[in-house]
C-alpha cells in the first residue's frame, strides 16, 4: 500500500476525517481512492464534484512525495487508520486522524497511558503535583502523554524523564520544529524514550487553530486525562471535555478556592466532570493499578456461598482483573439492566469494590 497515496489522501482540500473514512470504507485503500473515477466518487457520502476532480488531478501526490521523502530521511512513522499499529483508544473516537506521524520508540498500544494537562502559567504547587505524580507513577509501566507546551505539559515531560517514564508529546503542527523552540533539548530526549506524534505535515506552522485539534489527540490516545492545574477557560478544560466525551476517565488535583488556577480543576469536580485527585497513589486506585506491584502469585479465589448462577460468574470473571460494566455484560452474556442489579448485591455484601468509571474489582 503506497504510503504516498496515504499521505495524500490527507492533503486533498475539502477532505476532512469524517469524508476521508467514508472514502476509504467504500473503496478500501487510499491507493484505490486515487485511481477511482469522478462519478465513482461522487458516490460517496460527503463528496462532490470539486472535491472528486481534485482527488482525480492527483495534484496532492506531489507534496505527499516531499512529505515522503523528509519522513524516510528523519526516520519517522506513518501510522495509517487502517494499520495494525495505529493507537487502537484513538480510534476508538469519531473524529480520529485518518494519519499520523510518529517520531519515537514508545508504543502508541501500551497496555498503561495517561494524559496529564494543565496550564501553561503553571505554580510551584502544580510542579510539585507534577514530581510527586511521576515519582508514584515509575514503578507502573506507564506512558505519560502531554503536549509539549509551557507550564504543566512540560513539567509532566520533564518529571518523566527524570523517573525514566516513557514520555509522549503531542504536537500542533510538522515534526520538522519544535514549538516551544526552548523546549527543543526536551523533545529531542523524549524521542528517546518516548516520542514525537503529530497530524500535521511538514511546514506546518503552530497556528491556534491547531491546538484543539492537537488538544483530541491527547484525550483520545489515553485511558485517562489527569487535570494538574487549569483556568476556567483554556486548553486544558477543553481537553479534559473531550476525554468525557470519548466516555475516558478524567481526574483532577483541586486548589484553594481563591487560586486562579485552581478554578478549572474545582469546577470540573464541583460538577462531576472530574473525579477528585488528593494524591497521585488515588490515581493508581481509580485506575486499578494498586495491586500491581509486589502482587502474589495469582491464586483462584474460592468464591463465597449463596451466590446465583450469575453473580458467580461475575466474581469468576473478576478474578483476573478490574472491568467495565460493559466489559463484564458481554463476557457473562448478562444484560446491563440485570447486571447492575447483581453487582450492586455483591459491592454491598463487601465481595467487590465499584470504582469510577463503571469499573469493577474484588474487594
Amino acid at each position: 500500500m503506497s504510503i504516498v497515496h496515504q499521505i495524500g489522501l490527507t492533503l486533498i482540500p475539502g477532505v476532512g476525517q469524517a469524508t476521508a473514512k467514508h472514502l476509504l470504507a467504500n473503496f478500501g485503500s487510499a491507493e484505490a481512492i486515487f485511481k477511482a473515477t469522478v462519478a465513482d466518487l461522487m458516490t460517496v457520502h460527503g463528496v462532490g464534484a470539486a472535491i472528486a476532480n481534485q482527488i482525480v488531478s492527483q495534484q496532492v501526490l506531489n507534496q505527499a512525495e516531499a512529505e515522503q521523502k523528509y519522513i524516510d530521511k528523519h526516520d519517522i512513522k506513518v501510522l495509517f487508520y487502517t494499520h495494525a499499529d495505529y493507537p487502537q483508544r484513538l480510534k476508538e473516537c469519531g473524529d480520529s486522524p485518518v494519519l499520523l506521524y510518529y517520531k519515537g520508540h514508545a508504543s502508541l498500544n501500551h497496555k498503561r497511558m495517561i494524559s496529564v494537562v494543565g496550564t501553561r502559567m503553571a505554580t510551584a504547587y502544580g510542579k510539585q503535583l507534577c514530581m510527586e505524580l511521576a515519582e508514584t507513577l515509575k514503578p507502573y509501566d506507564v506512558v505519560v502523554v502531554s503536549g509539549l507546551a509551557y507550564g504543566i505539559d512540560i513539567a509532566a515531560h520533564r518529571e518523566s524523564l527524570r523517573q525514566d517514564i516513557p514520555t509522549v508529546g503531542v504536537l500542533g503542527h510538522g515534526l520538522d520544529r519544535i514549538y516551544p523552540y526552548h523546549h527543543k533539548q526536551i523533545a529531542h530526549d523524549m524521542m528517546e524514550r518516548g516520542g514525537l506524534l503529530t497530524e500535521f505535515p511538514i511546514n506546518t506552522m503552530p497556528d491556534r487553530e491547531n491546538f484543539p485539534k492537537r488538544n483530541r489527540i491527547i484525550a483520545g490516545l489515553t485511558d485517562a486525562t489527569l487535570v494538574v492545574e487549569a483556568t476556567i477557560k483554556g486548553g486544558a478544560l477543553i481537553t479534559a471535555e473531550l476525554a468525557n466525551s470519548y466516555h475516558r476517565d478524567v481526574y483532577a488535583f483541586p486548589g484553594r478556592v481563591n487560586d486562579v488556577y485552581s478554578q478549572g480543576c474545582n469546577f470540573m469536580i464541583k460538577t462531576h466532570r472530574a473525579a477528585l485527585i488528593n494524591d497521585p497513589k488515588d490515581l493508581l486506585y481509580y485506575m486499578g493499578w494498586d495491586d500491581v506491584i509486589n502482587k502474589p502469585a495469582s491464586v483462584q479465589r474460592q468464591l463465597p456461598l449463596g451466590l446465583s448462577t450469575e453473580e458467580s460468574r461475575v466474581m469468576e470473571l473478576l478474578q483476573a482483573a478490574p472491568l467495565l460494566i460493559d466489559e463484564l455484560s458481554a463476557m457473562s452474556d448478562i444484560p446491563q439492566s440485570k447486571l447492575a442489579i447483581h453487582l450492586l448485591n455483591l459491592e454491598m455484601q463487601g465481595l467487590l469494590l465499584s470504582m469510577p468509571g463503571k469499573r469493577y474489582k474484588l474487594h
